[in-house]
């Protein structure tokens, strides 16, 4: 199974580092209200004007505040600049931190007052404990990296799910609409997560399959797009009986407008992506990287599988009048041995680029995604490829071994150049030519990083003052700043202040 990428952490009183410039206490800055700053996932900030090459270094440079909040972090923080909140003049930027005991906080970026605080948890629950799983421990209470919709109510909502425990032993699971200026419950929040699916696979009875809360976690980050939440599920461990699931509900109600199954006749096909959310393009099809499980590899005739069964895969869905369907997929031709060797796709994100012009002239709607095995695999969103029992010769393009130790996390694009930290290896970046992805990396940094590799960021300026943020998983952890033309070059990292000041655990 794919196991989930923690945040960097040491304890359950956490202190969380925010690195600004020291020079500056910016005004309004860039909103982050997702996981990895778009839909695409592609972990661009395209609109940075303080942190420059000449910026970052360790003289100008460096830790400025901890905020000690209540449990452990395992979603990204999410930052609204220039909010206005009640009773508090002027406007601020605010950070909205979730942690693993089912807190929400909204902290000012700048002077780490804490504007509020709420807690998801029932009257008389308790977090959930760690199902015998050490991937989410000793607690879990929200893993999951919420979404923020600032059109959604008065003030802009922030959509949370958390998981919790009653004194009976029962878990819950439920989904939260905050307003982002009070953290006040709406749209007649909190709503419990329940769903069903026609099937006879892993948790089903009479031909329906059902969702089980203790049995999962919403480990994917929450995606909003044209007024619905999606929320995707995976489980803890490989501890069965489970399926992966996705759900959709209206932002403004809460109600679940469908649900579906990866595996409803089978079994497991959970996304875990290390935290990464479901990619959406501007038409509403959304994208999504599924884990070990089964894969039907009888076919019907339009080329899906039979029993719709889509372990390993790459998936590509849709409302379609109100339903979650499955338009496209794409799967390798051992799949089903993958699976079983626990070698699957699911432990890492998919990202969308954008259009790129092939040597013919053709328009091409490229994504790309990358598991355990080591490939990297470039998918055509318009024609994924479906399953061939031969080869992999369906996919548009497959990178072989060009991610040595196998990818537990997500990528990140800027200017032609996709950029992969694999496990035990260096972040590389990857150019694009012509639609198609030059098989070396053209860059790579001196250094490799530890399990579970990196999932880099991007800040820049338009084209200009590219910097690639990169973090590696040591004790301490270290934060690392390189140049995103030239990864030879680091301009920054955590260790470099003496005595150690911009250590963050």
């Amino acid at each position: 199974m794919a196991p989930s990428a923690r945040s960097l952490k040491r304890s359950l009183l956490l202190l969380f580092p925010t690195f600004f410039a020291f020079a500056s206490t910016c005004q309004a800055q860039t909103n982050v209200l997702t996981w990895h700053n778009d839909l695409a996932r592609t972990g661009q900030n395209l609109t940075e004007l303080i942190l420059t090459p000449e910026l970052v270094n360790s003289q100008n440079f460096g830790l400025l505040k901890n905020f000690q909040v209540d449990g452990k972090v395992d979603a990204q923080p999410l930052y609204v600049s220039a909010l206005a909140l009640p009773g508090v003049s002027g406007r601020h930027n605010v950070l909205f931190i979730a942690t693993e005991h089912d807190s929400v906080y909204a902290i000012d970026a700048d002077t780490a007052a804490i504007y509020w605080q709420k807690s998801m948890l029932g009257t008389g629950e308790t977090t959930s404990d760690d199902h015998n799983c050490s991937q989410v421990a000793p607690e879990i209470g929200i893993t999951a990296t919420p979404a923020i919709d600032l059109a959604a109510g008065p003030h802009g909502t922030l959509f949370v799910v958390a998981m919790s425990k009653t004194s009976s032993s029962a878990y819950i699971q439920r989904i939260h609409a905050l307003d982002i200026t009070t953290g006040a419950e709406q749209f007649n929040g909190p709503v419990a997560v329940q769903a069903t699916y026609p099937g006879t696979g892993d948790g089903s009875s009479n031909g329906t399959v059902t969702f089980a809360p203790g049995q999962y976690k919403e480990r994917p980050a929450l995606l909003v797009q044209y007024g619905t939440l999606y929320t995707s599920w995976g489980s803890h461990c490989d501890e069965r009986p489970y399926s992966g699931w996705m759900m959709a509900y209206s932002e403004t109600t809460l109600a679940q407008t469908s649900a579906i199954s990866f595996a409803p006749n089978g079994y497991e096909a959970a996304p875990w992506n290390a935290g990464a959310g479901p990619a959406a393009d501007s038409a509403g099809n959304i994208y999504i990287s599924l884990g070990n499980g089964l894969f039907d590899t009888a076919l019907t005739t339009p080329g899906f599988p039979s029993q719709e069964d889509y372990g390993n895969s790459l998936v590509k869905l849709a409302l379609q009048a109100g339903k979650l369907n499955v338009l496209d997929y794409w799967t390798m031709y051992n799949s089903d041995t993958e699976s079983d060797s626990d070698i699957d796709l699911g432990s890492g994100g998919f990202m969308l680029l954008p259009n790129f012009t092939d040597t013919k002239g053709t328009g091409r709607y490229l994504a790309v995604a990358a598991g355990k095995d080591g490939n990297l695999y470039v998918a055509d969103r318009t024609h994924m490829g479906h399953y061939d029992s031969a080869n992999d010769g369906t996919i548009y393009q497959q990178l072989t071994g060009a991610l040595p130790g196998g990818v537990w996390g997500s990528p990140a694009y800027f200017n032609n150049h996709v950029y992969y930290g694999s496990v035990n290896s260096n972040l590389r970046s990857f150019s694009i030519v012509d639609a198609k992805l030059v098989s070396s990396p053209v860059q790579i940094t001196a250094i490799t990083f530890p399990y579970p590799g990196t999932t880099p960021s991007i800040s820049a300026w338009g084209a200009s003052n590219a910097i690639v943020w990169a973090a590696a998983n040591a004790n301490p952890a270290v934060l690392h700043a390189y140049d995103a033309n030239n990864l030879s070059t680091e301009f920054y990292n955590s260790s470099q202040a003496a005595a150690g000041r911009d250590h963050f655990g």
